[in-house]
């Protein structure tokens, strides 16, 4: 397809993508880059200009950026779950869709998907070092080149528009205001998952001011939606939702009656339909203002009003008209691993779910109470990323009273192109290690410390081939960083298939 200009075709430059890979660690992991915005207090409107700087540097226009047709998400639980479920119920119906997320589990590649897939190694290396080189000649100082994440998300505007892809989803880094995905003027669907305290020193200290920063991507003419929110929250969206001009703003519920049939048939907790309400609505309204221009033609079971109708090939009025059995196989085919997953191996059975804040710890703990056996041994597998309180979320996982709890940095500890943290300075990887021994020592009896993930799993594997037994078999959650998620998937499941031969 073509670029519409925005890039020349790539050329050979004789770089490959490991050598990629290095280079975009030079230009600050995300977890360095909010340290430093955090040290320096640079939260100011200057941080979205930047990015149209460099935006612009890479040929892109705005202009040219408002040609993809999106639906942006903000919020602190759920908002990837919420992306990949809108993606896959999209793309069910025929559409050529690209996914912008983060953070990544094992692979960068994972960022920037085409029709639910990550974009090859190759492709990655193309574009990156078109992008890199390009930028890299137009610096007016050393220095002057965007960070690891403003990168990425012009890498992905470049993708996205040379795939010509029917819809661009974008998950929101941190906040939402001043976020690098903010550029875009023009979105179709904006949607606010959950809010809860979170990047507090950069975001601020109340839900209200919470609420005002994920309410900076509502933009004129645009469809808003939300979940309940609490009340405070709730008046800070509406406020906004009215002084940015957007079309509306739906509160979302799960509890909806006409989405009752999709929950039957897949089975989701309560969080995620929540997330699946927020989703569907919004792939129901970017769906219903595309068809209003190509009445869309599904072969498929027809309901109306939650009753059957076997009548097939018609033109579809999505604002009247729901076909259930397509998004019910949406979800269910929807993968988004280290989310509430149950990874099966021969030795354990893997519970992961990257859990970082007191609500979602919470809902964690209720997920694997009535997931896992009462007669396993259990383990846990903890660490934190940023700021956060981990007192407070180890207190309450003490509730589930393991066995044995494992402390240790996000490293996998063995040689690997895509593991950021090997990239870390030093004093970083020390902060990380000084922070795992404060866990353990909260933690107290039966806690183990160790440098990386491999360590923690060789000292698993050990015990289970000395006590292990056909009715005992053990159960590991994995949770505090979705950092930690990726580590241990590095090992467990590096290609991310939902399945493990350790």
């Amino acid at each position: 397809m073509t670029h519409n200009g925005l890039l020349v075709r790539p050329i050979h430059t004789g770089r490959s993508y490991e050598e990629a890979i290095k280079v975009l660690y030079t230009l600050q992991s995300n977890a360095a880059d909010l340290q430093n915005v955090i040290k320096h207090n640079v939260n100011n409107p200057e941080k979205l200009k930047e990015t149209e700087k460099y935006l612009l540097r890479s040929g892109i226009t705005l202009e040219q950026l408002d040609s993809l047709s999106v639906i942006h998400v903000a919020g602190t639980k759920g908002k990837g779950t919420t992306c990949a479920f809108t993606e896959a119920i999209i793309r069910q119906y025929g559409f050529s869709t690209g996914f912008f997320s983060s953070p990544h589990l094992v692979s960068v590649r994972e960022r920037i998907r085409l029709n639910g897939e990550p974009i090859s190694q190759s492709h990655f290396a193309q574009f990156f070092w078109n992008l890199y080189r390009c930028l890299e000649q137009k610096r007016e100082y050393e220095s002057d080149m965007p960070t690891y994440f403003r990168f990425l998300t012009i890498l992905s505007f470049h993708v996205f528009l040379e795939a010509n892809v029917d819809v661009a989803i974008l998950e929101v880094g941190i906040g939402g205001e001043l976020d690098s995905t903010n550029v875009v003027r023009n979105p179709v669907c904006v949607g606010i998952t959950s809010l809860g305290l979170e990047h507090t020193l950069l975001l601020g200290n109340t839900l209200e001011q919470i609420a005002y920063q994920k309410s900076g991507i509502f933009k004129p003419h645009a469809a808003a939606f939300t979940v309940p929110q609490p009340e405070l929250a709730m008046r800070v969206l509406r406020k906004r939702a009215a002084e940015r001009r957007c079309r509306s703003l739906q509160v979302i519920l799960a509890t909806q009656h006409e989405w009752n049939d999709v929950f039957s048939l897949v089975k989701l907790n309560n969080v995620q339909q929540q997330n699946a309400s927020l989703s569907i609505s919004m792939a129901l309204e970017w769906m219903k203002l595309r068809c209003d221009k190509s009445p869309l033609i599904v072969n498929d079971t027809k309901y109306v009003n939650g009753f059957r109708d076997d009548h097939k090939n018609d033109k579809v009025d999505l604002s009247q008209t729901v076909y259930l059995n397509k998004i019910a196989a949406a979800l269910a085919s929807c993968k988004w691993p280290g989310r509430t997953q149950i990874l099966r191996t021969s030795i354990a059975d893997f519970f992961l779910d990257g859990a970082h804040t007191v609500e979602s710890i919470v809902n964690c703990i209720s997920w694997f109470k009535r997931s896992s056996q009462e007669t396993s041994i259990k383990f846990l597998i903890f660490n934190t990323s940023g700021n956060r309180n981990s007192v407070q979320l180890l207190k309450l996982l003490k509730s589930l009273d393991f066995d044995k709890a494992y402390f240790s940095p996000n490293c996998v500890g063995v040689p690997s192109t895509e593991d950021m943290n090997s990239n870390y300075a030093q004093d970083v990887m020390d902060e990380q290690r000084n922070k795992c021994e404060e866990h353990c020592e909260l933690w107290g009896e039966n806690s183990m410390l160790k440098n990386d993930v491999t360590e923690v799993l060789l000292d698993i594997k050990k015990y289970a081939s000395l006590k292990m037994t056909r009715n005992n078999k053990i159960e590991i959650l994995v949770t505090g960083s979705l950092h930690m998620i990726g580590a241990v998937l590095t090992i467990l499941d590096p290609n991310l298939t939902m399945t493990s031969d350790f």
